[in-house]
């Protein structure tokens, strides 16, 4: 129960909030859309498809049962919920830190036993 409370307020946070800037960084708030081999689309609330390019120095950390855990690149999966800490540099974000975490829906998936034939 206290997961399934997390992950929903997770998913609140991630609905309420978009990209925005904090400082000199950016905030990137949404669902994964896409992953390349040195970036990462995120699907925000309002529809926006934001790119942010992975550095050599990119921290990825997996959300699970409220703990924040090392991850790599390679564990990210379409339909994530993240939260990316960026820099901007030129025209592009640069992410510093990945945190993503597989929405509640995808966990509790049980499948709906089969019908007998008549």
């Amino acid at each position: 129960m206290k997961l399934r409370l997390s992950l929903l307020g997770l998913f609140f946070a991630v609905v309420a909030g978009t990209a925005f800037a904090h400082g000199s960084k950016v905030h990137v708030k949404g669902t994964v859309e896409k992953i390349g081999a040195d970036s990462v689309v995120v699907k925000t609330a309002d529809g926006k498809s934001v790119e942010v390019k992975f550095a050599a120095s990119t921290v990825f950390l997996s959300r699970s049962n409220n703990e924040d855990k090392p991850a790599k690149a390679e564990d990210l999966a379409a339909g994530d919920l993240v939260v990316i800490h960026a820099t901007p540099k030129d025209k592009i974000l640069e992410a510093d830190e990945i945190k993503f975490s597989v929405p509640a829906a995808a966990k509790t998936a049980v499948t709906a036993p089969a019908k007998p034939k008549s």
